[in-house]
């Protein structure tokens, strides 16, 4: 069985922007065929969490029951379409709280790890942004960056980390974690 950890913004819905939050339904996006990558990997039996900062909450910008809200949703309509989210993993704590579970820390993952009972060493962590590589890392799991949100090949010469693959979107990294 295969774990695959996702990230929420530019990887299942569309990056709301540099500093910006989805602080709304209206404003909260599929990316195109995230719900069918999601589908494939469940077809394959494969365990999948969504692992994602969402500080908003903790600065005030959106409330926790906004927050439930939008992911009640997006969980919905992924079961609508045959996908399945084991648990979703949000750290809501502002940048300065100096909690574990903020990304890259790799509290989130350990704690999905310690629950679910499976190594985080054959983990992938799929994420658009090299923050997320690292929280790969900080945690031990294979990374996979998508280049459907925040970051982009150009600026390759400046990431601090190397993924240890790229794909273009979500389905793409779904067709090969199921190979």
């Amino acid at each position: 069985m295969k774990i695959i950890f996702l990230d929420r913004d530019g990887v299942i819905n569309k990056y709301p922007g540099d500093k910006l939050y989805v602080t709304s339904l209206a404003k909260f996006r599929f990316l195109p065929q995230a719900k069918e990558a999601i589908a494939l990997l469940s077809k394959h039996g494969c365990k999948i969490f969504v692992a994602s900062n969402q500080a908003g909450v903790g600065k005030g910008t959106y409330s926790q029951k906004t927050l439930d809200i939008i992911t009640r949703k997006m969980l919905t309509d992924i079961d609508k379409v045959g996908g399945k989210i084991d648990k979703v993993y949000y750290c809501t704590h502002r940048k300065d709280a100096g909690c574990a579970c903020r990304k890259p820390k790799p509290g989130i993952l350990k704690k999905a790890a310690k629950e679910y009972g499976f190594d985080l060493k054959k983990a992938y962590f799929v994420g658009d942004t090299i923050r997320d590589v690292i929280t790969a890392e900080n945690a031990g799991c294979k990374s996979i960056l998508v280049l459907s949100g925040r970051e982009k090949l150009p600026n390759k010469k400046n990431w601090e980390a190397t993924p240890d693959f790229v794909f273009k979107n979500l389905k793409e990294a779904a067709k090969f974690i199921i190979k």
